[in-house]
């Protein structure tokens, strides 16, 4: 009897020392959902990091370019517009876009306010009609009648011209932008000892501007100085006041804003000639030979060169377009 007794409490013990040791293999399954939870709410956290006006503005991109779509007909097309493509393209840029966008910023708005000092500087002639200031994607261009800077058939500055270009010269002086100085005259013929024809009298007063912008502080490897002659108007040489807008001096600010050109190399689509070639025939000793010479092919009559459309400043009329008329003699006014 008490042998039974001992039996049934040692099995009992045994029995709850194996229960002791089940119970405490819960901690490991415990620890692994732990940590499992742990990292669910890390991902939730930095899912909850999103930019909400960027992915609205996506989602509803999305929706309204999906909407009349037929997924199931393989022949829909999906058009989005170029508001909506410019700000999914804005939203998916990568930082090296970015930066060049930024950078295009900046130069935008320095060519901007560069482009308002010159026509502060320049605010009676602009007034009057004499100056133009334009801007586009390749920089700032500026405009000034020869009549403000020469006299009549003549390359140097005056003293009102030489006030007017030095105060342009220190606007361009804070800058780096190289300058292009363009001179072009009207369809006058010219003949003196000094200017045999318009393309020395359009180089000789490029030259002169600068010069003069090189004497005021101007850094000479930004200048380069070019003549046209007649070969570039803006408006037909038909009428005095055409001849003398054409009669003009041009400042090219190089500030380009816009993308920079793809250089795109030159392939040769000519086809290669077919079939064996042919030698050509040697004559033998003593025997005929005759020459016929060549032909050349007939030219065509030179055409007159295009007119330039004429550069003008926002919001300004276009000029009315008027039948060319023949060249003023010699002797009018450069």
């Amino acid at each position: 009897m008490a042998d039974n007794r001992q039996l049934k409490m040692a099995r009992r013990s045994r029995f709850h020392q194996e229960e002791h040791e089940n119970l405490d293999r819960w901690l490991v399954s415990y620890a692994d959902f732990i940590t499992l939870l742990f990292a669910f709410f890390v991902v939730m956290y930095g899912i909850s990091q999103v930019n909400v006006g960027k992915y609205r503005v996506l989602s509803d991109s999305l929706v309204s370019a999906f909407r009349n779509v037929n997924l199931g007909n393989p022949s829909e097309k999906v058009i989005v517009d170029v508001a909506t493509a410019t700000r999914m393209r804005q939203m998916i840029q990568t930082p090296m876009e970015a930066q060049t966008e930024m950078q295009r910023g900046a130069a935008r708005e320095k060519m901007r306010g560069m482009a308002s000092d010159i026509q502060k500087a320049l605010g009676t002639l602009v007034k009057e009609g004499k100056v133009h200031i334009t801007e586009g994607a390749q920089g700032v261009s500026v405009e000034i009648n020869a009549s403000v800077l020469f006299a009549p058939g003549e390359a140097q500055l005056g003293a009102p011209a030489v006030a007017a270009l030095q105060a342009v010269a220190r606007v361009l002086a804070e800058s780096e932008y190289p300058v292009t100085v363009e001179g072009h005259t009207d369809n006058a013929p010219i003949s003196t000892p000094h200017f045999p024809s318009n393309w020395e009298l359009s180089v000789v007063r490029a030259t002169s501007v600068v010069r003069m912008f090189q004497a005021s502080g101007v850094a000479p490897w930004r200048l380069t100085a070019t003549g046209y002659g007649e070969q570039r108007p803006v408006a037909p040489n038909d009428t005095p006041e055409n001849r003398s807008r054409n009669r003009r001096v041009t400042l090219i600010i190089d500030a380009p804003v816009g993308p920079a050109p793809v250089a795109v190399p030159i392939q040769n689509d000519a086809p290669a000639p077919s079939g064996p070639a042919v030698a050509p025939a040697v004559p033998q000793a003593g025997a005929p030979t005759s020459t016929t010479p060549p032909t050349t092919p007939p030219t065509a009559p030179p055409t007159a060169p295009p007119t330039a459309p004429a550069a003008r400043p926002v919001g300004a009329a276009p000029a009315a377009a008027t039948a060319p008329q023949a060249p003023s003699a010699p002797g009018s006014g450069k």
